[in-house]
């Protein structure tokens, strides 16, 4: 009975913690998915370091026949900008690298502690 009591606290405590799992947190202040790199700029400031790349993404849509009378699959290619800005808060906390797609944040990624 005590071990799920423990097992209950321990659950309990570690529930906040998941609420913002894709959110990053500068001071004060909290950046949530889906803000812009303008906000995150304003909220953190300057990153320590910036990477870009585009990936192309591949999509199958159906679309009608020139008569109507069937759908056919085809392939629809488009480019995404992902970039990965990564933080360093100190040699007491872990870097956090907020990944944008296309300007705006998707997940934030814990890293190894700062310098």
């Amino acid at each position: 009975m005590r071990a799920l009591s423990a097992s209950l606290v321990v659950a309990c405590l570690a529930l906040p913690s998941l609420v913002h799992a894709s959110a990053l947190r500068c001071d004060n202040k909290l950046v949530s998915e889906g803000a812009s790199k303008a906000d995150t700029l304003m909220k953190c400031g300057e990153p320590l370091t910036k990477e870009s790349r585009t990936e192309v993404i591949s999509n199958k849509v159906k679309v009608s026949s020139p008569d109507r009378t069937e759908q056919v699959s085809q392939e629809v290619l488009s480019s995404v900008t992902i970039e990965e800005w990564t933080y360093n808060f100190g040699p007491h906390r872990l870097m956090q690298t907020a990944i944008f797609r296309n300007g705006v944040l998707v997940d934030v990624r814990s890293g190894s502690y700062g310098r």
